[in-house]
């Protein structure tokens, strides 16, 4: 039974899909409360500022097709994000002669379940599709196109479209709009002025109606459209507000045959023209927030130079394959993630480490696609395509960082849920109190007399030019926004700098942290222990303890153990082998060599096995207290001798542990070393708190520990076994140069190894939530001081639209700035002046 259960359970999926149709803060809280709720959801994140929502969801229990379904049914287009579709292909296509053969094809690619777009371009004679291969196979796309009585030729593969050439597209949309707006508007305002402040000119209202027609009903379709998507699905936003600010006063029009209302078509045409503006402003303004992921796509090569039988052959990338030889000249970026077979370069790696210094590389080393070769004729083997580089990896935890939330963002959304609501009650109530108490109001107009207010108007007039302007002049975007771009542009910033935030969450978790736990190995120290010291008791010779203890450590998988094994061979010490080899947790190892029972380890591990390991006692504290660590080695019961490891600190390790000290936040170290030489490795460095003696299993416990003492822990760590105390953490911070399994585990990524980049996540993170308190600062001020104003009569609606649009800009700017923020550590920063003095 538990094999069957085992057979049926499926792991939960996650798909991004892209989201259209969004005007608001409450749009994207509507799009994720249905998401939620529909079944076998798991979780679902909508973010307005990149307008995609990440879901994860249990595919035996619903798919993408429906999970779209859903968004649909809430008022709002959707699509699955091509990359999350693992796989895009394009197909050439014969047979074609005419736009109705492409049309046809199109509609028989678009209704094959699984495939999610599907374009075809009559001219290149080309079908681009993006489709789920879980739920459809290539094969079958190939058939259903035969079907339709046409020929595939042999087919290419191609990547997704660019993210820059989709931003610029939207951009060059808003534009457009912009443009036409203003085309038409702009006569009617003209005529208006002359009429008021000139003198009086024959109107002619059919004419005037026309014009306006074009920016408030043509233009501002898919405003009006999404409207009626949201009313329809009970989520009145943002857009419905524009709506009713500019279709209400233009339908008064006709009503002023009958009542003595004045006209208001040039108040309408205005308003839905500075909402475009203001919808252009905005998404070049947001185009500017997310300029790190397009610099980043900006990075990579498009075409690599592959060697085929002997032959150089220039190929795009997204044809290079896993084992492929690339050939790679003086001044050309390495096309992808590989290892160099032939030749030897200096590479400039400043894109993925932020060290500007090149670094040399020689046949058998790694290399890092988008990197520049500087001087040598190299060739990589191709290690990792597509979607594996180290390249695409930095994206995707860029982009997973954009849309996760932070916990004061909870909070915004739930209030910008009853915004739209809340805004139109106070509307209409001020509709009411303009016409109960119109007195009163004219008062207060009279009293401040603002040139663009006339007491003088109808009770009618005034009633409405009240209600139209709280309508446009109420701003929820600011508050959707707030969040969102800061960390958009937060996220950019930081990698930029080597630290990648994975979750949102960690921005605002980590400003709360009270003290940082590492791990030593490889995150203190460099990670690359050498024998220092080798001892021997009577009896035993120095070459013998170095080939017990080598032999058995040659099938361990800890650092200090490789050490042992480089040692031997460097002397030229034979290893023997080994047989009945077990690693003992946290005390050594144990095996059977040349005949006889041998133990590698610590005191605890000979005080097991009844080993006298007195005579070298003295000399194993003193190689302790120079914070080396010593091992024991005994063979059939007799204590044979000792080596002492030692792994050199970090050259900042001690900098950026005085800086974080100076900043209030408590350091601690986390290791399996004895209490001694942990000490003493502790007091190089400046560490404040040691946790020795733990084991690998034991690390989650101390965290524990520590949380339990100070509240808000952070780890440091790279290898495996610190996987689960970087989960345990508050925030979890892996290096770079660490193991798959410790980065997956973290909240935070540091490409460079150094410990000062911990020092710049904590300064990323304070300054991206600066940001959001000033975002939603600015944008409650604005709406508290905004909406009264209206009421009382004191602003102009086309005012309040110019206003409305400034608020979402100013907020989207003032994220933009966090591209300028300074998140070096003082100590590189000092360095840094006194290089190059200002």
């Amino acid at each position: 039974m538990e094999t069957a259960a085992a057979l049926t359970t499926t792991e939960p999926k996650r798909v991004t899909l892209v989201l259209e149709g969004m005007s608001c803060a409450n749009c994207a809280n509507t799009i994720e409360r249905s998401l939620q709720k529909a079944a076998g959801v798991q979780s679902a994140r909508v973010n307005f500022a990149v307008e995609k929502a990440y879901i994860e969801y249990e595919p035996q229990k619903t798919s993408v097709d429906a999970l779209i379904d859903v968004v649909q049914d809430a008022g709002y287009e959707a699509k699955a994000e091509a990359n999350e579709r693992e796989s895009q292909v394009s197909l050439r296509i014969g047979g074609m002669t005419c736009s109705a053969c492409s049309q046809r094809i199109e509609k028989s690619l678009r209704k094959t379940p699984g495939v999610t777009t599907a374009n075809v371009n009559l001219t290149v004679e080309k079908a681009s599709v993006a489709y789920d291969p879980d739920r459809v196979k290539l094969a079958e796309l190939k058939t259903v196109i035969r079907d339709a009585g046409y020929e595939v030729l042999p087919d290419v593969d191609s990547s997704s479209d660019s993210e820059i050439g989709a931003d610029e597209k939207k951009l060059a949309k808003a534009a457009r709009k912009m443009w036409v707006a203003a085309a038409f508007a702009g006569p009617i305002m003209l005529l208006m002025a002359v009429h008021m402040f000139v003198a009086p000119v024959p109107l002619y209202f059919p004419i005037i109606a026309v014009l306006g027609f074009v920016p408030i009903v043509i233009v501002g379709w898919d405003t009006h459209r999404a409207t009626w998507r949201a009313v329809r699905g009970g989520s009145p936003n943002m857009d419905t507000l524009v709506t009713m600010g500019s279709l209400i006063p233009y339908s008064l029009n006709f009503v002023g045959f009958w009542l003595p209302i004045g006209s208001f078509i040039e108040m309408a045409a205005s308003i839905m023209t500075l909402h475009m503006v203001g919808r252009f402003l905005e998404a070049k303004a947001k185009g500017r927030a997310s300029q790190a992921i397009k610099r980043l796509l900006e990075m990579e090569a498009k075409t690599a130079r592959v060697l085929v039988d002997g032959t150089e052959q220039e190929v795009p990338l997204d044809e290079v394959a896993v084992d492929d030889v690339m050939v790679i000249r003086p001044g050309e970026k390495i096309p992808t993630d590989g290892i160099i077979i032939k030749g030897e370069s200096t590479l400039d790696e400043s894109m993925a480490t932020g060290e500007s210094l090149p670094v040399t590389r020689s046949v058998g080393d790694p290399v890092i696609g988008a990197t520049i070769n500087k001087q040598g004729h190299l060739h990589v083997r191709a290690e990792k395509v597509g979607r594996d580089t180290f390249l695409a990896q930095v994206i995707k935890m860029v982009e997973e960082a954009q849309g996760s939330k932070v916990p004061i963002q909870e909070f915004a959304d739930r209030v910008t849920g009853f915004f739209v609501p809340a805004v139109i009650v106070i509307a209409l109530a001020a509709f009411a109190s303009w016409m109960l108490f119109p007195d009163v109001f004219r008062s207060v107009l009279t009293t401040v007399n603002l040139p663009w207010t006339n007491p003088d108007l109808p009770n009618l007039s005034l009633a409405l030019l009240a209600t139209i302007a709280v309508l446009v002049i109420s701003c929820p975007c600011a508050l959707g926004l707030a969040t969102p771009t800061a960390i958009m542009v937060g996220s950019g910033r930081g990698a930029e700098k080597g630290v990648l935030i994975r979750r949102g969450d960690a921005i605002q978790t980590i400003l709360q942290t009270k003290i940082i736990a590492f791990d030593k190995t490889g995150t203190l120290t460099k990670g690359k222990p050498e024998v220092t010291d080798v001892e021997f008791t009577s009896g035993f010779a120095r070459d013998e303890v170095l080939r017990w203890a080598g032999s058995l450590e040659a099938l361990s998988e800890h650092p200090l153990g490789q050490a042992i094994v480089d040692a031997a061979r460097q002397d030229d010490v034979s290893l023997e082998t080994v047989s009945q080899f077990e690693a003992l947790t946290g005390r050594g190892v144990t095996g059977v060599a040349a005949g006889g029972r041998v133990f590698v380890g610590s005191r605890r591990l000979m005080a097991e096995q009844d080993v006298d390991y007195t005579a070298l006692e003295a000399r194993m504290e003193a190689l302790e207290n120079e914070g080396k660590t010593a091992m024991l080695v005994a063979v059939d019961g007799k204590l044979a001798g000792l080596v002492a490891v030692a792994d050199t600190l970090k050259d900042d390790a001690a900098q950026a542990v005085a800086e974080l000290e100076s900043m209030g936040i408590k350091t601690a170290m986390i290791t399996g070393d004895n209490q001694r030489t942990a000490d003493a490795i502790a007091k190089q460095v400046g560490i404040s708190r040691v946790l020795a003696e733990v084991l690998p299993d034991g690390k989650v416990a101390e965290v524990q520990r520590l949380q339990r003492e100070y509240g808000s822990v952070a780890m440091v760590g790279d290898g495996i076994n610190d996987a689960p105390a970087l989960k345990q953490a508050n925030v979890g911070i892996a290096l770079g140069t660490g193991t798959d399994v410790a980065i997956e585990a973290a909240d935070i990524t540091l490409i460079r190894s150094d410990l000062g980049s911990v020092i710049s996540a904590i300064k990323l993170s304070q300054a991206v939530f600066a940001k959001i308190r000033q975002n939603y600062f600015w944008a409650w001020f604005y709406n508290a001081i905004a909406i009264p104003a209206a009421f009382m009569g004191l602003i102009h609606p086309i005012v309040g639209a110019a206003a409305m649009a400034t608020s979402s800009i100013n907020v989207v700017l003032n994220s933009a700035r966090l591209r300028r923020a300074p998140i070096d550590p003082e100590f590189r920063s000092q360095a840094i002046d006194l290089q190059y003095p200002r």
